[in-house]
């Protein structure tokens, strides 16, 4: 993606923070000639030393075909946004948008059932944590778990990491007002003012 230099952020372990706090992305790539976007889970783990993204799409998803042939995939993961109105401005200018995304390039890889099983352990296990009442697999019957036939899964080995942060960095002096409007805002704006911040 085109990441001006003032916002490109290369710090690797809060890019990689961003990804476990923002796990739901979406996997593309090209599937019948035309790009194909499915918006899955794609948790971020270590194998072997290397950063890996581990995830699963639907059997009748036609995407996985092409992953033997075209192994390159790009992952999007997206952060919080927001509008930022030029009325919060010194001086006259145009309005803007304040984000956090990041795009992974990475090889794909079609796992077997045991490696797959592992991923939707660790997926589950990580997002029951907040539960009342953790569901765990191991105590699904039988039939249930029969549903991992009408799944692929994988692991994709990240070959590059681009990470915007735009976050009002070429606008020093009208930061603190940003962040003031920003923090009436939704959640969302919110956030981004969170980030401003530090």
């Amino acid at each position: 993606m085109y990441i001006p230099p003032s916002y490109q952020n290369n710090n690797t372990e809060e890019v990689k923070n961003f990804i476990k706090n923002n796990s739901f992305g979406i996997l593309v790539n090209q599937t019948n000639g035309k790009p194909w976007a499915t918006h899955i889970p794609l948790e971020l783990h270590t194998k072997n030393g290397k950063d890996i993204l581990v995830g699963h799409i639907a059997k009748a998803n036609p995407q996985w075909h092409n992953f033997k042939e075209t192994p390159e995939v790009l992952c999007i993961f997206n952060g919080p946004h927001s509008y930022v109105s030029s009325s919060w401005y010194k001086n006259e200018e145009v309005p803007t948008w304040n984000y956090i995304a990041v795009h992974i390039y990475g090889k794909i890889t079609i796992v077997d059932k045991d490696t797959a099983m592992e991923g939707l352990h660790n997926l589950v296990d990580k997002y029951e944590q907040a539960s009342e009442c953790p569901l765990h697999l191991n105590n699904l019957s039988k039939g249930t778990l029969a549903q991992v036939n009408g799944i692929v899964a994988f692991e994709i080995e990240i070959t590059d990491i681009q990470a915007t942060y735009k976050l009002s960095q070429t606008r020093e002096e009208d930061k603190p007002k940003i962040i003031e409007e920003l923090e009436k805002r939704d959640p969302s704006a919110k956030e981004i003012a969170k980030h401003m911040k530090k």
